[in-house]
């Protein structure tokens, strides 16, 4: 099966961190330590971080339609609260994990192997309680996202969006400015939100909370991949130097890029906090 861009670099990331979930940890005073010891620590509070708001504004039982589901943690830990729960998810590898994760548990979840662009939304508007979008929401254009939103939630329905956003000093050119992709630009989305229908109710900074992450994958990726990497090279360049000679000269550009992206030192908590601003927001459709 072959993996787009997107779906390889969560499935590689899946496979070196050797962590069921994919989502940010959730750094709070609950978890012990910032280090790779308590990730998955926080990695369930981020999941109970969403279920508490979710459960906070919504209703006691409900039906939630998570988009870009992942691998089915949390809507599974939603089942598990009560609530019934669909995914959509548009990566095939993962899908396959999401299905599989439901029919072990038993759930009773309906998985769209699909964007959210591409939901059949005629047919099943006013279907929903809550709409979650928890660090998929920088992949789908924001007017996209909520108008669908709007069709498939019932008169008071709830959004949850839980994700990060460019500040305003993305594209300012300084030293990591390239290392973090992805995200609205915040103000721009907030300007766009001002004049919809959508009542926000809650808009909380989270990333001092999150953040962490970064710092981690950094030292991951510094302490780890970078030596592997160099060993790999030592190796290729001694047996098979015109192979190694080739395949830099026909990907020189991307693996300028990666470099760049991931091994520079620039990919660090300071410049991720500088460049992205992580934020809870919770939407009320009106009634």
């Amino acid at each position: 099966m072959s993996l787009d861009s997107k779906e390889f670099g969560l499935v590689f990331a899946q496979q070196l961190t050797g962590l069921e979930d994919l989502h940010y940890g959730y750094w709070d005073d609950s978890v012990p330590d910032t280090s790779v010891v308590y990730m998955k620590q926080a990695q369930q509070r981020y999941t109970d971080q969403l279920i508490d708001t979710l459960e906070h504004h919504g209703k006691p039982s409900m039906r939630v339609l998570d988009v870009g589901c992942g691998t089915g943690a949390v809507l599974e830990a939603l089942s598990e609260r009560g609530h019934q729960v669909d995914g959509v998810i548009p990566a095939p590898h993962l899908e396959k994990q999401v299905r599989g994760r439901v029919h072990r548990r038993g759930l009773d979840s309906q998985v769209w192997g699909c964007t959210m662009e591409a939901l059949p939304v005629s047919s099943i508007e006013r279907r929903y309680d809550a709409v979650l979008f928890s660090e998929s929401f920088q992949y789908i254009p924001y007017s996209v996202a909520l108008d669908h939103a709007w069709e498939l939630l019932k008169p008071g329905g709830v959004v949850l969006i839980c994700d990060f956003f460019k500040t305003e000093h993305s594209g300012d050119g300084k030293p990591g400015d390239r290392s973090f992709g992805g995200g609205h630009k915040y103000h721009g989305f907030l300007d766009w939100l001002g004049t919809s229908e959508w009542r926000c109710v809650q808009n909380d900074d989270i990333t001092a909370y999150t953040s962490p992450n970064i710092r981690l994958l950094d030292e991951l990726l510094t302490q780890r991949l970078a030596p592997a990497a160099s060993t790999l090279n030592t190796f290729l360049s001694s047996r098979h130097p015109w192979m190694l000679a080739l395949f830099k000269r026909l990907f020189r550009k991307k693996l300028r890029k990666l470099e760049y992206k991931y091994l520079s030192g620039h990919r660090s908590q300071a410049v991720f906090e500088r460049y992205k601003t992580y934020r809870r927001l919770v939407l009320i459709k009106p009634e």
